[in-house]
């Protein structure tokens, strides 16, 4: 049995629309402290829509329009008063594809930093080593931190996009499937990364691969249709769903 840390996010009543398309349905969650977190259901079922609800992405598509409550830290982050620039500090994102800025290693690590204002000369630098190391990446990139990000391999330019995101000192990790673009050697060392982050991070992973939702997260949310049909221990929901589509999406009835 897994030890319940407590809810670093809680939803309550969230809906959202895209012009007339409701994605979101009155939908409630907890998603736990300092644990993974995957986010799984067929295409089209709002996964990356609720993912992109915690750090208020959604915001930017103009059609788009959200009510209910998402606390993070017992703040809800739709109050009007909320600054959206400090909350994407505090909750990373990494994306579906690595998306490294065409700047140097070293440049992208400090990218972040130096927008926030967090840290200047030597304090950089440091910044750099720890989230590279904390990236699994330092010991292949220590050596060549002024070459183009884009001379890496596409799973080294995910780890770098992932010590981005750390740079910034964030306190939830967001993943949108970040390793569907990787190859099976690459996607290992990610989904080894994931475990060793949820140390000291919230990280909820959205994945279209169920193996892999098995394999990394403490904890698994089954979406259809734009509500939560289960969600609990990421063993209990493999092993023993309670409901009927869960088990049916789970062995492959539909998906």
């Amino acid at each position: 049995m897994l030890l319940n840390k407590g809810s670093k996010i809680d939803v309550n009543k969230l809906n959202i629309w895209f012009g007339s398309k409701h994605v979101i349905r009155d939908l409630d969650l907890k998603i736990q402290l300092n644990a993974v977190t995957a986010i799984m259901g067929p295409s089209g079922c709002g996964k990356s829509t609720l993912l992109r609800s915690f750090n208020r992405m959604n915001d930017v598509i103009k059609s788009s329009k959200t009510t209910g409550e998402v606390f993070i830290n017992n703040k809800n982050i739709y109050d009007s008063n909320t600054n959206v620039y400090d909350l994407r500090r505090q909750i990373g994102m990494v994306f579906q594809r690595p998306n490294p800025l065409p700047k140097s290693i070293y440049e992208n690590v400090v990218f972040g930093p130096k927008i926030h204002k967090m840290a200047k000369g030597k304090n950089l630098d440091k910044i750099v080593k720890q989230s590279l190391k904390a990236s699994a990446i330092w010991d292949e990139v220590h050596d060549r931190l002024n070459d183009s990000a884009f001379d890496l391999s596409g799973g080294q330019q995910q780890r770098l996009c992932i010590a981005r995101a750390l740079a910034v000192d964030p306190e939830v990790i967001l993943m949108d499937e970040p390793c569907s673009a990787l190859d099976p050697a690459a996607t290992a060392k990610i989904e080894q990364l994931i475990r060793t982050l949820s140390t000291d991070y919230t990280v909820v992973i959205v994945t279209h691969n169920m193996q892999q939702a098995s394999r990394v997260s403490d904890y698994t949310v089954f979406l259809y249709l734009g509500e939560v049909i289960e969600e609990g221990d990421t063993k209990t929901i493999f092993e023993n769903p309670k409901h009927e589509l869960t088990e049916q999406y789970i062995t492959g009835e539909f998906g």
